[in-house]
């Protein structure tokens, strides 16, 4: 008898503490939008994967939180997918989910107000919560909120980076409207990061602002760095036009041709070869990237050690030009001084064997390979390379 008490005991108290998180809808993802349609409530989703590290740690440690059900359950309808079974997988297409876990905020129409995803500790999950929890939402959506004219400050920033990824123009849209809102008050670098992001042309609203705010946007990114910008975006369309998408070249006299008159012969060349570092390896253009490359790093002090380092392996794995081959060991030089990791002294012990340099490629190797073995990563790469070098 004594057994069946504590066994009657232990599933109560089973049960109760199965009860202290989140309250979970047991419903369809109709259904859900309908319950908050009708109560007049955002759901909250969490879109998780049963493999998922993170989404355990945040059902253990976040969800159970007294602040956090308190909160959640008050002020929203709550749901879970996961995201590899059943409607999950619709879902996850719907919302484009492809990382684990992903928190949405939707509407009783299933449109996205708010979206997260990763580990978040109680104080950012609520303050996450409270973001979403704008009652104009759970009447209207954004965009119909934003047609009607919709002002605010931090609904306009939401509004841009819910929109940015899936429907730029609209978020452009919205972007302008911020930056005329917010006219009076400094430029904060964040601020300053959108409002690059939403230029795409001298004919852009935000461009205006670019350049009527020339002397507080030179303090967060420097007159060099200002200048650069400018000439880019002036430059833009003339880009895309020389730009042969089927053949993956680009026209160089047309480039100089409608370039120069706007930023200038040096300038034109610079934006060229930068336009082409950038495009060619993703086309397989190496005999152009090479050309290209060795100019635009030529004075390689104003790059950083990743950016050469990047240059340096395209170099190790495409290119068989010795002098060329030994200007990017120079540029992996640059990253190892900065400090030693397995991937740079890799590549520099690759461009050190097919330069000749064997003693060093090998020295350079062996620490490639004890850096991937120490730190648990793969040194298979490194291996072959010390086999080759015997």
């Amino acid at each position: 008898m004594k057994k069946i008490i504590s066994l009657f005991i232990f599933c109560i108290s089973l049960s109760l503490f199965s009860q202290e998180t989140i309250k979970f809808e047991n419903l369809t993802f109709k259904e859900i939008l309908a319950k908050a349609k009708a109560e007049k409530k955002l759901v909250f989703m969490d879109a998780f994967a049963v493999w998922c590290g993170p989404c355990k740690l945040m059902e253990k440690n976040v969800f159970t939180l007294p602040a956090v059900r308190e909160y959640y359950n008050s002020n929203f309808i709550n749901a879970r997918f996961d995201m590899e079974k059943g409607e999950g997988r619709d879902i996850a297409a719907k919302y484009a989910i492809r990382s684990y876990p992903s928190f949405l905020f939707l509407n009783g129409d299933g449109e996205v107000v708010l979206k997260n995803y990763g580990y978040m500790d109680e104080e950012n999950f609520i303050a996450f919560g409270k973001e979403a929890n704008n009652p104009k939402l759970t009447e209207s959506s954004y965009k119909e909120l934003f047609e009607k004219g919709e002002k605010d400050p931090e609904f306009l920033l939401n509004m841009m980076r819910l929109y940015a990824d899936n429907d730029y123009e609209m978020a452009k849209k919205v972007s302008e409207r911020y930056f005329l809102v917010k006219a009076k008050d400094p430029l904060t670098k964040d601020d300053l990061g959108l409002l690059l992001y939403f230029i795409k042309s001298t004919e852009d609203p935000n461009y205006k602002i670019f350049t009527k705010r020339k002397a507080e946007v030179e303090k967060l990114m420097s007159a060099d760095i200002y200048k650069q910008f400018d000439a880019n975006i002036k430059i833009s369309k003339i880009m895309e036009t020389a730009l042969n998408q089927e053949t993956g070249v680009i026209d160089d006299a047309y480039f100089y041709k409608n370039a120069t008159p706007l930023i200038g012969k040096a300038d034109a060349e610079v934006a060229l070869n930068r336009m082409k570092v950038i495009f060619y390896p993703n086309v397989g253009n190496f005999v152009g990237y090479e050309k290209a490359a060795l100019d635009y790093y030529k004075n390689d002090e104003g790059f950083t050690s990743e950016e050469l380092l990047k240059a340096a392996w395209f170099f190790s794995q495409n290119i068989t030009s010795k002098e060329s081959l030994k200007k990017a060991a120079m540029w992996a030089e640059k990253s190892v001084m900065q400090g030693e990791n397995s991937e740079n002294t890799y590549i520099l012990a690759s461009l050190y064997a097919k330069t000749g340099q064997v003693e060093k490629a090998k020295a350079f190797g062996e620490i490639a390979k004890t850096l991937a073995e120490t730190q648990g990563r793969d040194a298979t790469m490194a291996k072959n390379l010390l086999e080759t070098l015997k």
